[in-house]
């Protein structure tokens, strides 16, 4: 399953420029681990952090602009860091699986004469097989809606990284005049109607760019969790659905569709479910004379089941989790911000172990990202999966990995619990 290495963010809100994990051109950096958990004081960037993967998932579905006015983001001018006057980029560094070369996506929005936000840059590169050292050779190229797209899986040209002295129209020029015939037959040039749209997005649809169609299904698979117990309780309509949405107000319709599609593991799942949550001795369902299926909690001691809606938070937000990770193909990109809210604070070992396990799993499971200040769940952690996060005298963010530092990594090798160590202020900047 595909797998982020690294990750940079670059003028978005408090994120002048963070960079977590490899990159192309930091390849001394350890990658990512399959389970990564972001911790900090309250106002460090931590929501900002979480919302850049879903400000990046929401410019692919419906473009820049409808991204920077969605989910309370108020706009390009909120979101870009104060005082700067360049583009918010990103960059996303990932595997397609262990075996593939990593592929890196660039991606720039600015704004026109006008004030809207736009795609002012593109790009996704990839080093051709042998090749282990150098400039990553780019298959996709845009500026502002215009650029140079080659076809198939192996494909691309090395290009001026100097940005300022590129110019793509001489370049798509001097691609075109003096490519051989064969590669002329697999390099497109493109004009997209409308530069608010991410070019992965139309070219990610045609069979011809496997690679970019990969990356898209990788983002469109991402899971962001903004889940809230009450929209979980509500009782939805009929019909199934293949998977949780971002707020969980279609649990009921997940729960239909595993019963419908996979009836013997659906019932395996909830045993196994039912066997971590305290208290809970047995989940089943009910199906009403419409069609809907209802989840029934067996408390112990109780002889009447309890119904999803009369559930506690933390009973349905660990439901809610566990049945993500028992998905018949999870998503391959998990994130969730402060799980630990409504959950008792000893469930968050169990939760964490669970999640690492999954993550870690022989099958591959999700690649698990966690936003934190709970150090009760820091404490099942190793630094290596663990990054701290903290303001700069500027205002603006800075990030580090726990593992980089020396002393507290022996503290942790001798026995004492990082959650501990964190909570005595053994984790602040020295």
């Amino acid at each position: 399953m595909a797998k982020i290495e690294g990750f940079r963010i670059k003028n978005f809100r408090t994120l002048k420029d963070v960079s977590l994990g490899r990159l192309w051109n930091q390849q001394k950096a350890a990658p990512l681990t399959p389970m990564t958990v972001v911790i900090g004081k309250n106002g460090v960037g931590k929501s900002t952090l979480f919302d850049a993967f879903g400000f990046l998932a929401d410019a692919l579905k419906s473009g820049v602009e409808d991204a920077c006015d969605s989910r309370g983001r108020g706009g390009f001018e909120r979101l870009r860091t104060q005082g700067q006057k360049g583009p918010i980029e990103f960059e996303v560094y990932y595997k397609e699986d262990g075996n593939n070369r990593p592929i890196t996506y660039e991606l720039s929005i600015d704004v026109d004469t006008s004030g809207r936000p736009y795609v002012s840059k593109e790009r996704l590169r990839q080093r051709r097989k042998g090749q282990k050292h150098g400039r990553p050779f780019s298959f996709l190229i845009f500026n502002a809606g215009k650029g140079v797209v080659w076809r198939g899986d192996h494909e691309g040209h090395q290009i001026d990284e100097e940005q300022d002295t590129f110019n793509l129209l001489d370049f798509m020029e001097s691609i075109t005049s003096n490519a051989t015939k064969e590669e002329s037959q697999k390099t497109d040039v493109v004009e997209l109607d409308d530069v608010r749209k991410l070019g992965i997005a139309t070219l990610g649809s045609l069979k011809q760019h496997p690679r970019i169609s990969a990356f898209r299904k990788f983002i469109e698979g991402w899971y962001i969790s903004y889940f809230a117990p009450d929209a979980a309780r509500s009782l939805p309509l009929a019909g199934p659905q293949k998977h949780l949405n971002t707020h969980g107000d279609n649990l009921g319709n997940v729960v239909q569709f595993m019963e419908r599609e996979h009836p013997r593991r659906f019932q395996a799942i909830l045993k196994r479910i039912a066997e971590k949550i305290p208290g809970i001795d047995r989940i089943d369902t009910e199906k009403t004379n419409d069609g809907r299926l209802l989840l029934r909690f067996n408390d112990k001691g109780f002889q009447d089941p309890f119904f999803a809606q009369q559930m506690s938070d933390g009973t349905l937000k660990l439901f809610a989790y566990l049945l993500l990770l028992e998905y018949p193909l999870p998503a391959p990109f998990i994130c969730i911000e402060e799980p630990e809210n409504g959950l008792y604070h000893k469930l968050l070992e169990t939760l964490a172990k669970e999640f690492r396990e999954h993550a870690t799993g022989r099958k591959g499971g999700s690649q698990i990202f966690i936003t934190t200040h709970q150090p009760y769940l820091v404490d099942a952690l190793e630094p290596a999966e663990v990054w701290i996060l903290e303001k700069g005298l500027d205002g603006s963010s800075n990030i580090r990995r726990a593992s980089d530092d020396v002393v507290v990594k022996s503290m942790v090798e001798a026995g004492l619990p990082l959650g501990g160590l964190w909570y005595s202020d053994y984790l602040d900047a020295r």
